[in-house]
């Protein structure tokens, strides 16, 4: 539907400036604009943060503390050990809300300075333990807000 109406208004500038007089300052107006709305339009989506997205950490060592904290806090944890050029590494799989990322980056961070990460937007997934995770996540919040307002 998005896409839809932003071909209208597209194909209806763009008549508009090829149907009335072609003068330099009416495209350099039209261009500006749809400039402007791509830019617009791309903060907005960054704001909304619809959707999920994949982080891949990458850690010199197992760092258990990290992954226990993370699954405390209610996400999915995949751990994958493998060999890395001087010696096993692990990578860790995370899914999460899109919103949430910035929150994991700093938890990260907090336990393993030395990550090396990946995030990427997965197009489709199914099952796992995500669903039930982020409910009991919910869920943990409500209760501290409850617990706050008393």
């Amino acid at each position: 539907m998005l896409g839809f109406l932003e071909s209208l208004i597209y194909v209806f500038g763009l008549s508009l400036v090829f149907n009335g007089e072609q003068s330099f300052m009416s495209m350099f107006v039209y261009a500006v604009g749809f400039g402007a709305g791509i830019l617009i339009g791309t903060a907005i989506e960054e704001h909304l943060a619809i959707g999920y997205t994949t982080i891949q950490v990458n850690l010199p060592s197992k760092n258990q503390p990290l992954i226990d904290q993370l699954r405390e806090e209610g996400y999915g944890v995949t751990v994958f050990g493998g060999e890395g050029r001087d010696s096993i590494r692990y990578k860790l799989e995370v899914l999460t809300k899109r919103n949430q990322e910035e929150g994991l980056y700093e938890l990260i961070e907090e336990f393993e300075p030395q990550a090396f990460i990946i995030s990427y937007e997965p197009r489709k997934f199914k099952g796992g333990y995500l669903l039930k995770a982020m409910k009991k996540r919910k869920r943990k919040k409500e209760k501290k807000v409850t617990a706050k307002a008393e």
